[in-house]
């Protein structure tokens, strides 16, 4: 993320470029509604969809209210370690005023759209078992006390990560993928796993529902991390190629695995190695050339692809493969931009493949280390109080029935409502398989 620290007047094609990225970004988050939706069972797909639709509204006030003013005020007390309350409620910041060549007020909204998408992904790790109540509280304390902080260590001028530490993050591998990944952890180890894990087939219930999410992401993608380069030049465009470039091999590489696995490739393989591609891209498509980009892109496709079945073997609940896709792909990201960064692209810092020795390695590594574990025990921390203040788990007969109908009073087939002269009935579909898997 370039963000100027002085303004020099506003250019009409960065501000044009921006005004479109931002569209893109916030498309990011229907576009994962639909992508977890059509992952879930049945009778929760609804719910699954909401967890998502409220965290835009959510996230928005949190951000409005406090959020920008302090991941991206001036920082406070000179640590890099959280911005000040200069902006709060967006106070101070004009029509007029400049953020680089863009107006504040877009560059704010930018930002807004990646607090809204981090949010939003951690829903996946807890799907089918949450009470929506208190999803919603989670998600306004989690903005605040989690992102927030990151958020300014990694993408403000003033923040420890990028001024002090020096590890390179262009879009948000650690802000975005760590962060939620870490986070999604956290929060199936505090509520434990779905009624039947590991004993029922808990497959995707509609399929095409999961490609057409996993297309709006992809599409989205673009301006993620080509708006990251503030600015409509060739620094854009080459993120932009990078990101294709590295969803196309994490698809392949997906697809590969599964054939030499399993025999077959899957559709789910198709659209969870576009995204897992897309993820490690996300820190590194500003700081690599495009054979790092194909690499990068594989690798993930490749690792991820056998990460997701982790949780089988360690215990843990990570319904939507939060921790397997996005957690891994954006350590994978992170860490070899440490391998592939070309001074051409960063401006200076170079990887251990092009001259520049292991620091920027490490330094990489530090910043995944310190993010991942500051976030993991945040939200556990988050979590276990809004546990023990208003329950965080659905109840077990809730989470039977299906959270569409128990908590919303409706199905994605049926849409006759409790409480209006109709019935609403839940229409659960089976599924036979020989595994207990998402993927």
């Amino acid at each position: 993320m370039l963000l100027a620290e002085t303004t020099t007047g506003l250019d009409t094609g960065d501000t044009a470029w921006l005004l479109a990225s931002t569209a893109l970004v916030l498309l990011m988050t229907p576009g994962l509604a639909l992508f977890y939706g059509g992952m879930v069972r049945t009778k929760s797909v609804l719910n699954m969809i909401m967890m998502s639709f409220v965290s835009i509204a959510v996230v928005t006030v949190v951000w409005l209210l406090a959020g920008y003013s302090l991941a991206f005020g001036a920082d406070a007390g000179g640590w890099g370690l959280i911005g000040s309350l200069d902006h709060l409620g967006m106070a101070g910041i004009t029509p007029s005023s400049l953020t680089g060549h863009v107006p504040t007020v877009l560059f704010a909204t930018f930002q807004l759209t990646f607090a809204i998408i981090t949010a939003a992904l951690i829903s996946g790790a807890i799907a089918d078992r949450a009470k929506f109540g208190s999803w919603v509280a989670f998600t306004a304390v989690w903005t605040l006390l989690v992102y927030v902080p990151v958020a300014h260590w990694v993408f403000a001028p003033g923040g420890w990560i990028l001024s002090k530490l020096g590890a390179l993050d262009f879009a948000g591998g650690t802000v975005v993928e760590v962060n939620c990944g870490a986070s999604g952890l956290a929060l199936a180890l505090l509520l434990g796993p779905r009624l039947g894990f590991r004993k029922e087939a808990m497959r995707p219930h509609n399929l095409p529902l999961v490609l057409l999410g996993a297309g709006l992401l992809w599409f989205g993608w673009f301006g993620f991390n080509g708006g990251s380069a503030l600015g409509a030049n060739g620094l854009a465009a080459s993120a932009l190629l990078n990101t294709q470039a590295a969803g196309c091999t994490g698809l392949l590489g997906w697809l590969l695995v599964e054939k030499r696995r399993d025999g077959h490739a899957t559709t789910l393989g198709a659209a969870s190695g576009a995204v897992a591609g897309l993820v490690a891209i996300t820190p590194s498509c500003g700081s690599v050339d495009l054979l790092g980009a194909l690499v990068i892109g594989l690798a993930a496709g490749v690792v991820c692809s056998y990460a997701v079945s982790w949780k089988f073997r360690f215990g843990f609940d990570d319904s939507l493969d939060v921790v397997g896709v996005h957690f891994v792909a954006g350590v994978i990201g992170t860490v070899l931009i440490g391998l592939f960064a070309t001074a051409t692209m960063t401006g200076g810092p170079a990887g251990l493949l092009h001259g520049g020795g292991l620091a920027q390695s490490g330094k990489q590594l530090v910043a995944v280390v310190v993010v991942g574990a500051y976030a993991f025990a945040m939200t556990y921390g988050i979590g276990r109080a809004i546990d023990r203040v208003m329950g965080f788990r659905a109840p077990e007969e809730h989470e039977l029935t299906g959270l569409d109908l128990a908590v919303h009073a409706e199905t994605a087939y049926d849409h006759g409502v409790l409480g209006h002269g109709t019935t609403a009935h839940a229409v659960v579909l089976t599924h036979s398989s020989d595994k207990a898997s998402t993927t």
